[in-house]
């Protein structure tokens, strides 16, 4: 079966903030091929992708992430070297370019994540037509997957959930995020008092559940006050505040914990972190999921009180969601368990269809996304 792939590419590295006109949705004829190129190859319908601020590391001309982990690999801008075809002009400020058939497996400067979607070709002998499958899939509508490729892919089964939420959210790379990065990094003490940054984020939002059903006071900051309130009278956050409205996020700390912070919970790095650590208690942790300021700007990284680091005795410790594979079923019962009693809410927030996938990774950065952005490419 030959079918019609729309995808989506860098047109050339992004250094900075990134805008839809760094992007182009590229058009292509993929199939199975013929012969021994198709041995362990299969084609997945992408259903739901997930769209994460980390993958701007991954379009920048350099980045230490890149050297780290096949999940972080620099994306290469444009098309791949065997593509044929013209370039005709995109909406939106986006190229778009329509190509010939390019090998399965050969991807060139496309780009993945975390995604659900069903085979519609397969000879690979572990999957099958119409399995359901979860693991790295291609910003596009098809997922051409093969050989070792296929080791990260999983079959799923939904349990009756949502297939969103194993795309990146609350059952996928963000909910063990969150759930690794809370109990296996900052190793909670019950009654320890907890700060969120971007706590309406797609981590943030599952850190702060965590940690009220474990026994944790927690305070989160956002950038809106329909965010903050979604925070305290929805997830039942012992208080939020719109750090957009405050001028000096030190002050603004004591305020909310007069008695320090155990365990600050860091998503954005900069200044808030530096405040944080001006107010951590004595052996206090902090667990470092993403500085989400200085993807774009590497003047506001963070310069911590080192001294105040030595002295309070202060571990801080940054990990990706692949140190918490041996606690994945653990997570999966636990968050299921907490969904199915209804002590857990998943926020998603939707984009629909190929297109939409480079605004969706935009407005991560204009601070836009209300809990896990996820884009559905199609219906299953």
């Amino acid at each position: 079966m030959e079918m019609k792939n729309k995808y989506v590419t860098i047109n050339d590295y992004i250094n900075g903030a990134p805008m839809e006109s760094n992007f182009s949705i590229c058009e292509e004829t993929i199939s199975l091929s013929s012969g021994e190129d198709n041995i362990n190859v299969m084609v997945v319908k992408n259903l739901y992708i997930s769209v994460d601020p980390y993958q701007l590391n991954r379009m920048k001309t350099h980045s230490c992430s890149q050297l780290l982990l096949p999940e972080s690999a620099a994306i290469l801008p444009g098309q791949a070297a065997d593509d044929l075809g013209s370039e005709n002009p995109g909406h939106g400020g986006m190229g778009q370019k329509l190509l010939g058939r390019r090998r399965p497996g050969n991807w060139g400067g496309v780009i993945d994540g975390s995604g659900v979607g069903r085979v519609v070709e397969s000879a690979h002998p572990d999957f099958k037509r119409g399995d359901l499958v979860t693991g790295r899939l291609h910003w596009g509508e098809y997922t051409v997957i093969k050989g070792v490729d296929t080791i990260s892919m999983k079959k799923l089964d939904p349990l009756g959930f949502p297939l969103s939420y194993y795309a990146g959210s609350i059952l996928g790379s963000s909910g063990l995020a969150a759930y690794g990065g809370f109990f296996k990094v900052c190793q909670p003490k019950k009654g320890d008092k907890l700060f969120v940054s971007a706590a309406s984020g797609s981590v943030g939002i599952l850190v702060g559940q965590y940690a009220k059903l474990f026994g944790c006071f927690v305070v989160g900051c956002a950038g809106t006050k329909q965010k903050v309130d979604l925070l305290k009278h929805k997830l039942g956050f012992d208080d939020a505040f719109n750090y957009k409205e405050e001028t000096d996020l030190n002050s603004t700390l004591q305020r909310y914990f007069p008695n320090g912070i155990d365990i600050y919970f860091d998503n954005v790095g900069g200044e808030m972190l530096e405040a944080a650590v001006e107010n951590m208690n004595i052996f206090g942790r902090v667990a470092v999921c993403g500085v989400i300021s200085e993807y774009t700007d590497k003047t506001k990284g963070a310069k911590p009180d080192m001294i105040a680091v030595i002295y309070k005795r202060i571990r801080i410790e940054g990990f990706l969601t692949v140190d918490f594979k041996d606690i994945y079923e653990e997570f999966i019962s636990t968050t299921v368990q907490h969904l199915q009693t209804g002590k857990m809410q998943a926020i998603e927030d939707f984009s629909y269809g190929v297109e939409s996938i480079p605004t969706a990774l935009v407005d991560l950065f204009r601070g836009n996304n209300v809990g896990k952005k996820v884009v559905r490419i199609a219906e299953d």
